[in-house]
């Protein structure tokens, strides 16, 4: 099996200005994720950004880095014109590793890959691991995820789904009732190229704008998505400060 990665990576973040370029253990964020998608099975990997000075430290490492519009309203959007740029065929698979995910283990971008490979009835494939917090579950910047017994995405939202009516509706919630019910979706993401040149050509669907998802463009359209739970526990993103702080210390604790 063949596959490329394509790690986007913006430099204007809103919550977190600069983060591709933010030390994390005397190395750029980016550079670490760039060395672990390296650790993978891709044959190539990628960083895509619209600013220079990124692309100016992937360099500085000898990574492979390309520009791209700053014009692109997603993620997705940019790495179709990666894509493009790279001459990549349709049935070409592509994994989208986030910029922000510094310790994003090189086996679970092989396995979403995989998964995506031999699943023919699958438009795109994704990761999820198990919700064992209460917290976790009623917090909407944790994405969840519900499946049918083919492993294909039934739905994602920022809310508490599945609800759970009896025990959610107890005042007050103490705790989960029970575990393996509740996932939490990992955002890397398996395409095919040729879905990839129809997805920009689509308009955000009702259901992502309301929930600002972008995989539910896809479950608008029809295409499915294959969620298997992850090989390897993947850390959360460094989306805020506190983030940035938390992953200094576990690379204190590690290095």
């Amino acid at each position: 099996m063949r596959f490329s990665v394509v790690i986007p990576a913006r430099y204007g973040s809103t919550r977190l200005p600069g983060k591709p370029l933010l030390e994390l253990g005397g190395k750029p964020m980016i550079q670490w994720v760039y060395e672990q998608a390296s650790r993978s099975d891709a044959e190539e990997v990628v960083v895509a950004s619209d600013d220079e000075r990124v692309l100016q430290a992937v360099e500085g490492f000898n990574g492979r880095g390309v520009m791209t519009s700053s014009a692109h309203p997603s993620g997705t959007d940019r790495l179709e014109e990666v894509c493009r740029k790279l001459g990549l065929a349709d049935g070409a698979i592509v994994v989208n590793v986030q910029g922000d995910e510094p310790l994003v283990p090189p086996a679970a971008i092989n396995q979403v890959a995989r998964n995506l490979d031999v699943n023919a009835q699958a438009g795109a494939a994704t990761l999820c691991e198990p919700i064992t917090d209460l917290e976790d579950v009623m917090n909407p910047n944790v994405v969840k995820v519900v499946r049918g017994a083919d492993s294909m995405a039934l739905y994602f939202s920022r809310a508490p789904i599945p609800w759970d009516r009896d025990a959610f509706s107890a005042k007050p919630v103490g705790s989960l009732p029970g575990t393996g019910m509740w996932w939490r979706h990992i955002g890397i993401y398996a395409y095919r190229v040729a879905l990839l040149r129809r997805f920009v050509t689509w308009v955000p669907a009702p259901l992502e704008r309301a929930e600002s998802l972008e995989q539910l463009r896809l479950l608008h359209h029809g295409i499915g998505i294959h969620v298997d739970e992850a090989v390897a526990p993947v850390p959360g993103g460094v989306d805020t400060p506190e983030d940035y702080e938390r992953f200094q210390r576990v690379l204190q604790n590690t290095l």
